[in-house]
């Protein structure tokens, strides 16, 4: 996020301003974000350097969109500075990324989605009239697969894994499966995890409400 900080120099407005706890310790990142068609001179990093160091920041981020001068990584050197284009920058952060939000969204808000979708079916089932069973059963083929999938991004699922980031899109990494086209499309063929995220948490949250509605008015009927 934006942030106005105070140096010794005077007030300094940061693009990015971000902190994080690693085993305990907090480690302050800052960033100057470049949208230049032109390439970033070495005046912009002794500038940011200085603010840098004022702030006692561990490590700041000039992400250039067309690169930079051959001064400026002359200017880097021996410094807590990386200059990196936006594609080498979100390269840096994604796996930190994919493992510390992306894994754990998807585990708090489609846990329940996976506990329908498992092969034993749930205690009260039993108790249904035949058209809920119906209807469970129908939503269990809708939903099935794409729970088996957003499972195996969840943080127990990884601890199996040795892979790093999986590579999207989805269709390009699953098998063929008959249940394979009740994943909507937008989900297999999104090649962003934060897009990706933001459907596949929408579209689980629907299935969820679904499974419970049979749940919570068969419940209130007793």
């Amino acid at each position: 996020m934006e942030k106005p900080v105070d140096t010794a120099r005077g007030a300094v407005e940061l693009d990015v301003y971000a902190e994080e706890v690693v085993k305990g310790r907090k480690y302050t990142i800052v960033c100057e974000c470049k949208h230049w068609k032109n390439r970033v001179p070495q005046t912009v990093i002794h500038s940011f350097r200085t603010v840098v160091s004022d702030i006692g920041a561990n490590v700041g981020y000039i992400i250039s969109l067309n690169g930079f001068q051959s001064g400026s990584f002359t200017a880097s050197e021996l410094t807590n500075l990386e200059l990196v284009t936006w594609r080498e920058f979100q390269a840096a952060f994604e796996e930190t990324w994919f493992e510390n939000y992306f894994s754990l969204q998807v585990d708090e808000h489609l846990d329940p989605l996976m506990t329908f979708a498992e092969p034993f079916l749930p205690a009260w089932f039993g108790d249904l009239p035949e058209s809920d069973k119906e209807e469970y059963m129908a939503l269990k083929r809708q939903y099935d697969l794409f729970g088996i999938v957003m499972q195996s991004f969840c943080p127990y699922s990884r601890l199996f894994r040795k892979e790093g980031v999986p590579s999207l899109p989805l269709v390009d990494r699953l098998e063929p499966h008959e249940l394979l086209e009740t994943i909507p499309d937008h989900i297999l063929q999104e090649v962003g995890y934060r897009e990706l995220l933001e459907h596949a948490l929408e579209y689980g949250r629907t299935a969820i409400a679904k499974f419970r509605a049979i749940r919570d008015r068969n419940a209130k009927a007793k």
